[in-house]
């Protein structure tokens, strides 16, 4: 079996994070995220609720007592299979729209990286990752910051992401399930930042007619597709051959804390209560 992925800024993949300078800024947030958890996941159970290509879930292996990495898709679930491979490391293709297939209180940790902006319906989701958590475990969410990536009114120009978040949104979503115990940015300098950052400010304003607050999903979602698409066309149309490019930083550039230069993402820590707790509707 030789199974195969794209390599996309909704799923990264380690071979291809140095053909670009932001591709490698992507990856280096990914890379941030899963540094961030190690410390929570050693010696625990590990759930990685969304894990992609299966980088991440692979580098806690060697911490963590198991990891479970899940993931709706099929292919990525096979790629990463076949490329990350320890004795307490799995992967499993997951349904979206049934519960996990995983008994009540099985992890103490559950990693949710550039996820929750996918998800239809969040409560339903945290419900989950809820039920499978232990007393005490905690949840690490790391989604895009809406702030510095929309216009204050605008619906996401990510044709796959559903909504996006400012930080007191994203707890106002949270706190109903689990008590949030840390809120923190992730950002950086302006020499690794500016990429994403003037990205973000390029295609915020050209995609600004189909993420208007009134324009109906479907439209939206078929508008940013149809564009997607020409792009897409565009570059089959003049290929090249992607090249390893060498930069003077890496993962360390990522700041994480309560205030950071260009908070690019959030981050929240978040813990089930003990036994009788009354948290969730």
């Amino acid at each position: 079996m030789n199974a195969g992925l794209e390599a996309t800024g909704e799923r990264v993949i380690e071979d291809a994070y140095r053909e670009s300078l932001g591709g490698y800024v992507i990856y280096l947030m990914h890379i941030a995220s899963y540094q961030f958890a190690r410390t929570y996941c050693a010696g625990r159970k590990v759930l990685d609720l969304g894990c992609g290509s299966g980088y991440g879930a692979a580098s806690l292996a060697d911490t963590a007592e198991s990891v479970t990495a899940v993931d709706v898709s099929a292919e990525a679930v096979a790629f990463a299979s076949e490329r990350y491979t320890a004795a307490n490391l799995s992967f499993l293709k997951v349904d979206a729209e049934r519960p996990l297939p995983f008994p009540d209180r099985q992890f103490d940790v559950v990693l949710s990286f550039q996820v929750i902006e996918h998800v239809i319906d969040e409560a339903a989701y945290l419900r989950e990752a809820r039920r499978v958590l232990k007393a005490g475990g905690v949840m690490i969410i790391v989604t895009p910051n809406r702030v510095v990536r929309l216009l204050p009114f605008q619906k996401p120009w990510n044709r796959w992401h559903v909504r996006e978040h400012a930080m007191a949104s994203l707890q106002r979503v949270v706190a109903p399930w689990l008590d949030i115990r840390e809120a923190h940015y992730m950002g950086a300098a302006d020499k690794v930042a500016d990429v994403e950052l003037r990205r973000y400010r390029a295609v915020k304003w050209a995609m600004l007619p189909l993420t208007l607050p009134f324009v109906p999903e479907a439209i939206r979602r078929r508008g940013l597709d149809a564009v997607h698409a020409i792009r897409e066309r565009k570059g089959k149309g003049s290929p090249r051959k992607a090249q390893a490019l060498e930069f003077d930083f890496d993962a360390s550039a990522m700041q994480i804390g309560p205030a950071v230069p260009n908070p690019l993402n959030l981050l929240l820590v978040a813990e089930r209560r003990g036994e009788g707790d009354a948290t969730g509707p």
